[in-house]
C-alpha cells in the first residue's frame, strides 16, 4: 500500500476536490492500493464536508499544531509500505503514484518527480533548474541546496519515501515550513534517491497558499533559523555515516 498524507486546515474546496479526483484517477501496479488520509489541522470536521464518500479516504484530527505536526499525526495512522506527499491545494499526474513505486523497487529509498507550477489562470510553468532524471546518491541533493542557497533541485513535495526510514527520521522536521525540506534532505543524506522527469504534480500558485511569495513564510529571521537547523541536521547525520563507514 502507499498512504497519501494530506495536512488540512481551511480548505478551498474546490481545490481539495481536485486533489481527490487526480488521486481517485490513479492507477497502481498489480497487488497495490492507495488510501489517502486526510489529516486536519484542528478539529474542524471541514474536509468530510467537502470530500465525498470513499472508504480509501481516512479523516483524523488533532489539536492545532501547525503543518508538520498534522503530517505527522496522519503518519502514525499510517498502514502503507510507502508515504507520499499531497499538499491540499495540489494535483496528482496520471501514473505518478505507478512510477513512485517502481523507482523505490529498483532499490532506492525515496523519489520525487518533475513538477509543475499551476498557475491561477489555469497555464502550467516550468520548474527552473530541474535535473535530467536518474539515481540521486547520499549527499548531492544536500551538495546543490548548499551550493545554490537553500534552493533545492527537486521539488520537496512530491516525494515518496519509505514508511520505516520516515519513521526513524522523525517524520516531516518540526519546523514552522519547510518542514517537508528537512525530511528530504535528511532522507538523501542517509540514502539513495530517485528523480522522475516525467511530471509528476501540478503544483498550485495562488493568494492563499502557505508559501505564496512575500508571506510569512520567507520572513527573513525565521528562515535562516530553519536553514541553520536542516543543515546542522545534516551535518549530524553526514558524520554518523562517516563515523560508521
Amino acid at each position: 500500500m502507499i498512504s497519501v498524507i494530506t495536512a488540512v486546515y481551511d480548505p478551498e474546496p474546490g481545490h481539495l476536490l481536485e486533489a481527490y479526483r487526480s488521486l481517485a484517477s490513479q492507477e497502481l501496479p498489480d497487488g497495490w492500493a492507495w488510501e489517502w488520509l486526510v489529516q486536519e489541522d484542528g478539529r474542524t470536521g471541514v474536509a468530510r464536508d467537502v470530500l465525498p464518500p470513499d472508504e480509501r479516504v481516512v479523516h483524523g484530527s488533532g489539536r492545532k499544531g501547525g503543518v508538520a505536526i498534522t503530517r505527522n499525526l496522519a503518519l502514525s495512522r499510517a498502514r502503507g509500505e510507502l508515504v507520499k506527499n499531497l499538499d491540499q491545494d495540489d494535483v496528482l499526474t496520471p501514473g505518478v503514484l505507478a512510477r513512485d513505486v517502481a523507482a523505490i523497487g529498483s532499490g532506492v529509498q525515496w523519489t520525487t518527480s518533475r513538477a509543475l507550477d499551476l498557475m491561477p489562470d489555469g497555464s502550467l510553468v516550468e520548474f527552473d533548474g530541474d535535473l535530467a532524471g536518474g539515481r540521486l546518491e547520499p549527499g548531492v541533493v544536500l551538495d546543490h541546496w548548499r551550493r545554490n542557497d537553500f534552493r533545492l533541485p527537486v521539488h520537496p513535495t512530491t516525494m515518496c519515501l519509505r514508511r520505516d526510514l520516515a519513521v526513524l527520521l522523525g517524520g516531516w522536521m518540526a519546523v514552522p515550513g519547510s518542514d517537508d525540506t528537512g525530511l528530504l534532505i535528511a532522507a538523501s543524506v542517509l540514502t539513495a534517491g530517485f528523480f522522475e522527469s516525467a511530471v509528476g504534480l501540478h503544483y498550485r500558485k495562488w493568494p492563499g497558499q502557505g508559501s505564496a511569495s512575500g508571506s510569512a513564510h520567507y520572513e527573513t529571521v525565521e528562515w535562516n533559523a530553519r536553514m541553520k537547523l536542516i543543515n546542522e541536521r545534516a551535518e549530524a547525520l553526514q558524520s554518523m555515516v562517516d563515523t560508521r563507514a
